[in-house]
């Protein structure tokens, strides 16, 4: 048996903080989905007892809320924004998106309510800055926004549960069609959706690709609404 003091120092561990938590609990989101989250879980990827992290975090509602702020920074756009207020929503609309694709978990944080943070708060603001020099009032300026967000959100919560369900569901895509397939046909073929049918027999070249055509729907409404000066 080898003396103390010629034994190599074991390594000691990484001093924890709220960032390394934080990341640590997105790593276990992005590859397992948000339930797979939980102050022991993200404690033992982090080599840790649940109750040192409970030192820094003291619930698994401030963790989410954490998450989803830390990636709502990849939302923010660089400054000064596009000069075009179509431009500046569009930019924001397409990171938007893209962050969702990235952390589908987000879609179920927005539904569950969890408390807005700073960096939440800072994208809503450049939403709002795009519209300057528009010389709109702050309720015009409100409700083009709610529109504009009402077709963000929708889109990406139909999208990231079209992705997920194969997971969700413990079946992939090929298999899931095999299920509903037949049941589905049997309608169609009764005649009984003569507009749908058609649809779903032959497909809708193009319908994938909706996401730019919608926004540029929307925005064109919100256009055609700002008040001439």
């Amino acid at each position: 048996m080898s003396s103390i003091w010629s034994r190599p120092t074991p390594p000691r561990r990484p001093v924890l903080t709220r960032e390394a938590i934080v990341a640590a609990a997105i790593a276990v989101a992005d590859a397992e989905g948000l339930a797979a989250v939980s102050i022991r879980r993200v404690a033992a990827e982090l080599g840790a007892r649940a109750m040192t992290l409970y030192s820094y975090i003291e619930r698994k509602e401030d963790l989410l809320a954490l998450m989803l702020d830390e990636v709502s920074a990849e939302v923010l756009v660089e400054e000064p924004l596009p000069s075009s207020w179509r431009e500046a929503l569009l930019l924001m609309a397409r990171r938007e998106r893209e962050l969702v694709l990235r952390h589908p978990w987000r879609v179920e944080l927005i539904s569950q309510r969890v408390a807005v943070g700073p960096n939440a708060l800072r994208h809503v603001e450049q939403k709002l800055a795009a519209f300057d020099g528009l010389g709109l009032d702050r309720l015009t300026r409100w409700r083009f926004l709610a529109v504009f967000n009402d077709y963000m959100t929708g889109f990406v919560v139909r999208e990231a549960q079209e992705r997920g369900a194969p997971r969700s569901e413990g079946i992939n895509e090929v298999e899931r069609a095999a299920v509903a397939d037949p049941y589905i046909k049997e309608l169609v073929e009764g005649g009984e959706f003569p507009r749908l049918g058609p649809m779903i027999e032959e497909g809708v070249r193009g319908a994938d690709d909706n996401f730019e055509r919608g926004l540029t729907w929307v925005l064109d409404g919100i256009e055609h609404a700002i008040p001439e000066r």
